[in-house]
């Protein structure tokens, strides 16, 4: 019976891994069809013409650049937003840090189309153009909470005896904060600028709103979808997601290379 129930369950993973992989594979082989439609039947040849025109399209590596340095601001604006929400929220308590982490939250609950109509419109009544900069204002009000709640995660793991001893010998606040809180944190930081730009990237409604005429990643392909999508779309998916596999493994690698030094200069 027990090993009905695993087989069961493998089975359902297997099913359930396949039907999230099917349409990424579908969209790859896509990409290297000779083929003016996105598709891969009929299949009429192996070509990889689709990534020599997407490398010759100024207008989507001038998106690209638009959209890392958006989601790079943004990542640096909401963690510092998010780790001071969530150090002042850890260190209140009562109504105010109630209403405090609420505010906070809310943003993640308010539709993005929201966010970027009502970001627009009240830049525009003090007299600020829309454009990039827009584009990373808006984000920033509801990823820095996305932030906040991975740096207040972990600061429930954090003992603030430590921080009264330190204070006790003579250290000032800002040296606890820098050589004691800080470094507890840098996980939940690192995550949550990882989760920020990320989040950053694949934007879109906000963006829409507050652009005005730049154009990032999302913008392009909205637009090419309009205009008649191409198979340089799934060009530029195969890319993006090979990127990311190839940032995961590395990723993968460091951090197993840096548990087996740990486990050399750890005492028997």
């Amino acid at each position: 019976m027990y090993k009905f129930r695993q087989s069961l369950a493998h089975l359902y993973m297997g099913a359930f891994l396949i039907y999230l992989l099917i349409p990424l594979l579908v969209m790859a082989g896509a990409a290297f069809n000779d083929s003016k439609l996105p598709s891969i039947v009929p299949w009429r040849g192996t070509t990889g013409r689709w990534f020599v025109e997407l490398a010759g399209d100024e207008r989507m590596w001038l998106a690209f650049r638009n959209t890392l340095l958006v989601a790079v601001a943004v990542a640096l604006l909401a963690i510092v937003v998010g780790t001071a929400a969530a150090i002042l929220i850890n260190s209140i308590s009562g109504r105010v840090r109630t209403v405090i982490y609420g505010m906070m939250i809310s943003t993640i609950l308010i539709p993005g189309a929201v966010i970027g109509i009502s970001t627009l419109l009240m830049w525009n009544k003090i007299g600020v153009p829309p454009g990039l900069h827009l584009s990373v204002l808006g984000q920033v009000s509801y990823i820095a909470a996305m932030v906040m709640l991975l740096v207040l995660a972990r600061l429930q793991s954090f003992d603030p005896a430590l921080e009264e001893a330190a204070l006790d010998l003579g250290a000032s606040h800002g040296q606890v904060m820098r050589r004691i809180l800080l470094p507890h944190l840098y996980p939940a930081i690192g995550a949550g600028a990882a989760v920020a730009f990320f989040q950053s990237i694949e934007n879109f409604n906000v963006t829409q709103f507050t652009r005005g005429g730049a154009d990032t990643l999302t913008v392009y392909v909205f637009s090419k979808v309009r205009a008649g999508i191409t198979p340089t779309i799934n060009a530029l998916a195969v890319i993006m997601i090979g990127i990311t596999i190839v940032a995961a493994i590395l990723y993968e690698l460091r951090r197993r290379r840096i548990e087996r030094m740990m486990a050399r200069v750890s005492p028997e």
